[in-house]
């Protein structure tokens, strides 16, 4: 038998926020699950460790990575089920259901996530609007958990497990299996519609009048130029048909680049903003997307990371409840004007869902700013908590690596119920990441 691979490594948080050696494993069968974990006290499992905030790293914890894992195990064309494990990567999945004109819609926006990571952070997409979260599309899941084994999970099976697991941030266990719920997908393209808008009360007209239709809706906004603060573009995407195919999606090429300082300022900033918005404008008010870039908007924009450098960034999800969209945005443009944060990305779009436990989900609209990460930015985004506060604003715990307990117990109004929920599955607290020490889950 082959030995499987462990060694101590050197692991970042994709934002950068956490690095540290971790002792990490690779099993490659289900009894080296079993194995590696009764060695060890504590354990987070790994699948692509593109999580911004630490969610699978520990240096207190066996790291196990289930990259191995990636295997169709079922697939059931006429009732639209299929069960694959949890290493397996999102375009692993898509290249082979899309065939079979079926998809899961709530996807992240890149296809080398995997889709243990996908459940375990209860992940959406650019159609969140319509489609809600993965949660939506999981029906089962194949649990491993060092004091209980293996476990089923559904809402007929084990269902308090099943709630604690999705969006649970991988401390229920290692999700070594998930059955979907496919839906129909019989296009091949996106047609998107832009709508140019001049300030940020735009986002609150368009947003609140458009939420009941059938489209994904989303936006591109500038932040860089205070007299125009809000200034950008709104985009509609409705699926459509033609007689191409949908091109295979392909493996993550690697990508060793690493810019050595941080390449965005509020000079390169504003200066890429500009030419971005003169490039948008320029474009007619409909194009064709293909699917790729449709749906997975960061493939071939990876280096717009790398630009920030050996600190990382900071990025900052918000959902905000439409009755407040309006009062948030004032004050979040105060805010910008005084204190002039460095903010390379902002955008907007609906979001739909019932907000349980710890799970990023909820009824109104997804803010994202992306910022450089420094005090000023730091003190920046602590105003911004205080609104969250003010507003019942929730931000994601998922995104945002520097967000206190403080906040978090503040705004996740179950935060208590699963801890509790989850200390009374496992008593010994055997699975822990450097997120569950901070937030005492």
């Amino acid at each position: 038998m082959k030995k499987s691979q462990n060694s101590k490594v050197k692991l970042n948080s994709f934002d950068k926020s956490f690095s540290s050696d971790v002792f990490l494993k690779k099993p490659e069968k289900y009894r080296e699950i079993e194995q590696f974990c009764k060695e060890t006290k504590n354990i987070i499992t790994m699948g692509s460790n593109y999580s911004y905030a630490p969610l699978s790293l520990s240096t207190d914890s066996l790291v196990l990575d289930i990259k191995k894992f990636n295997r169709i195990l079922y697939f059931d064309k006429k009732k639209k089920e299929i069960t694959v494990e949890g290493g397996t990567k999102i375009y692993e999945l898509l290249n082979f259901t899309l065939n079979y004109n079926l998809w899961i819609p709530q996807l992240p926006g890149y296809p080398y996530i995997s889709l243990g990571g996908a459940v375990a952070t209860n992940a959406h997409g650019k159609s969140c609007g319509l489609h809600g979260t993965i949660k939506k599309s999981v029906k089962k899941i194949l649990l491993y958990h060092k004091t209980h084994g293996w476990l089923n999970l559904s809402e007929k099976e084990n269902k308090e497990i099943f709630e604690l697991t999705i969006g649970g941030l991988g401390l229920t266990g290692t999700i070594v299996s998930i059955t979907f719920n496919l839906t129909e997908f019989i296009f091949t393209e996106f047609l998107t519609k832009k709508k140019k808008i001049s300030s940020i009360s735009d986002i609150v007209k368009n947003f609140n009048v458009q939420t009941k239709k059938k489209r994904h809706m989303y936006s591109w906004n500038t932040a860089s130029d205070m007299k125009n603060f809000g200034q950008g573009f709104i985009f509609e995407s409705t699926p459509r048909k033609n007689s191409n195919k949908i091109s295979k999606i392909k493996a993550a090429r690697k990508n060793t680049y690493n810019f050595p300082i941080c390449f965005w300022n509020k000079y390169t900033i504003k200066a890429v903003n500009k030419i971005y918005f003169k490039i948008l404008d320029s474009k007619e008010k409909e194009t064709n997307e293909s699917f790729t870039s449709a749906v997975f908007p960061f493939v071939g924009k990876e280096n717009y990371f790398k630009l920030f450098g050996t600190k990382g960034f900071i990025e900052s999800q918000l959902i905000v409840p439409n009755y407040a969209l309006n009062d948030f945005l004032v004050e979040l443009e105060k805010i910008c004007k005084v204190d002039e944060p460095l903010i390379t990305l902002l955008s907007f779009k609906i979001i739909r869902g019932d907000q349980k436990l710890i799970r990023f989900e909820g009824n109104g609209t997804c803010i994202t700013l992306d910022l450089v990460n420094n005090q000023k930015n730091q003190r920046f985004l602590q105003k911004i908590d205080k609104l969250c506060i003010e507003y019942k604003v929730l931000p994601s715990i998922i995104k945002d690596s520097r967000l206190s307990k403080n906040i978090f117990d503040q705004c996740y109004t179950e935060a208590e119920e699963f801890r509790e929920q989850l200390l009374k599955f496992d008593k010994n607290r055997v699975y822990q990441s450097e997120i569950s020490h901070k937030f005492k889950l």
